[in-house]
């Protein structure tokens, strides 16, 4: 039976606070801005690079994507004991900023790369770039969340994660807008360069908030709060199979990657069909990217915040799925989902939108509250395994069966309705871990009144 995972019940304290439940507190400001701005700083430069990863994929097509996987699989394989390892053997307040250095050494690396012709063949650069970024994605926001959880309390996650959240939004808005705007005038190398200047200030920020947390941080009074974690290179990967909340959590995350392929693949085969320029392309990503973050910023503003603070993660994840099952479903019907509808955008990009503005804007948020409830091994070594190794696991097995569905006929429809049927599991085993969540902190929550009550009795 699975250990308890929560400490206290949303409920409880939407009852101690019932109308500023979802308010940040006055000593909480500072380090919420720079949590905002740490985020968004991170997204930010993801998102300014990420065009350019997917229109060289558009230009090699959704069927290379199994030698990409592969490739971006063993590399996190081998780069997830390295940071285990790290923060077993080495504080907080050192291993993040490392983490953020190292991502910033190789980003200013690429540049020449881009600008050189013929150093490396399109394929090769292709590849390269595109599982440095994949990598670079998994690290570096996973390392903000563990950071996130490892800073503030359940009940403070509860409050202030959507609000935290709308930082890596407006990145990720701001991003598609700085690609959109400067390729045309700069070219693509010196997109790299914009996304290190952002990445530096992300690391101030991490620098300044941990030196915050070490004095007013929500777990400040526990043993150890930002010391080494201890323990061993593999005992992330040891977690996801050992720790029954790690195994969901895992499975969950498989669910979600075969949505989120599936969908990137069609996508990607449409961009290599209806545009012929690195630069077209590099725009369709942009503005794709814009109207999904769009959606985002509105789901965490109006339903997230409401849900997640009064309801809890289960009919945040639930909704999630209904609506990314519903938008696959619409291309499945569709007479023909690659015909444009809104601008250049066929039902195939509109379900991609649609999908990630939610589980951008509501599955996250809902997700990360999980893991404010499990010891800091877990936060640190568990969590990074299922965000990078089994995440790019499902990638690799993912786009090998499409490989080998393709070969036996099957096509959008199909590939869609799969998907589809992954977002009805998804939100079952959500709702599930969700309520049981739930339950706990009410039982916790409920001994902990009863004891004091006990006592005075005697």
């Amino acid at each position: 039976m699975p250990p308890p995972l929560v400490e206290r019940t949303p409920m409880a304290s939407s009852h101690a606070e019932p109308s500023g439940s979802s308010r940040i507190h006055g000593g909480e400001w500072r380090a919420v801005a720079l949590s905002f701005t740490y985020f968004f700083c991170v997204l930010a430069a993801y998102y300014v690079m990420r065009p350019v990863r997917e229109q060289l994929t558009g230009a090699l097509g959704s069927t290379q994507l199994p030698l990409f996987y592969a490739a971006t699989f063993v590399a996190t394989l081998l780069l997830t004991p390295v940071f285990a390892g790290l923060v077993a053997r080495y504080p907080r307040r050192a291993v993040v900023p490392a983490v953020y250095g190292f991502f910033i050494a190789c980003l200013l690396a690429f540049v020449p790369l881009f600008t050189s012709h013929g150093v490396l063949s399109p394929r090769a650069l292709g590849t390269l770039f595109f599982v440095w970024v994949s990598v670079f994605n998994l690290f570096v926001v996973s390392v903000f969340w563990s950071f996130m959880a490892d800073i503030w309390d359940e009940a403070q996650a509860r409050r202030l994660f959507p609000v935290i959240a709308l930082g890596g939004t407006a990145g990720a808005i701001a991003g598609p807008l700085l690609t959109r705007t400067l390729v045309s005038v700069v070219g693509v190398a010196p997109l790299l360069a914009v996304s290190a200047v952002l990445l530096a200030l992300a690391l101030v920020c991490a620098v300044l908030l941990g030196r915050w947390a070490r004095v007013h941080g929500g777990r400040r009074h526990e043993p150890n709060h930002e010391g080494a974690v201890g323990g061993g290179m593999f005992d992330g990967l040891k977690q996801v199979f050992a720790n029954p909340f790690m195994r969901s959590m895992a499975l969950l995350m498989l669910l979600g990657d075969c949505i989120g392929t599936i969908n990137y693949a069609l996508v990607a085969d449409y961009s290599g069909m209806a545009f012929t320029d690195p630069v077209s392309r590099t725009r369709f990503f942009a503005n794709m990217d814009l109207s999904t973050n769009i959606v985002q910023v509105v789901v965490q503003l109006t339903l997230t915040r409401w849900l997640l603070v009064r309801h809890g993660p289960a009919p945040a994840i639930a909704m999630w799925a209904t609506v990314t099952a519903a938008a696959l479903l619409v291309v499945v019907f569709a007479p023909d989902p690659h015909v444009p509808v809104i601008g250049p955008m066929p039902w195939i990009a509109l379900a991609l939108i649609a999908s990630r503005g939610f589980a951008y804007g509501m599955l996250g948020p809902a997700r990360e509250s999980l893991f404010t409830r499990v010891p800091r091994s877990l936060r640190y070594k568990g969590k990074n395994a299922v965000d990078t190794a089994v995440w790019r696991f499902g990638d690799l097995v993912i786009s090998l069966s499409m490989n080998a569905l393709r070969v036996g006929g099957v096509a959008v429809a199909g590939f869609a309705g799969m998907a589809a049927l992954a977002a009805a599991a998804a939100g079952t085993l959500g709702w599930r871990l969700g309520t049981r969540a739930t339950a706990a902190a009410a039982a916790a929550t409920d001994a902990n009144v009863a004891t004091p009550a006990a006592g005075s009795r005697a």
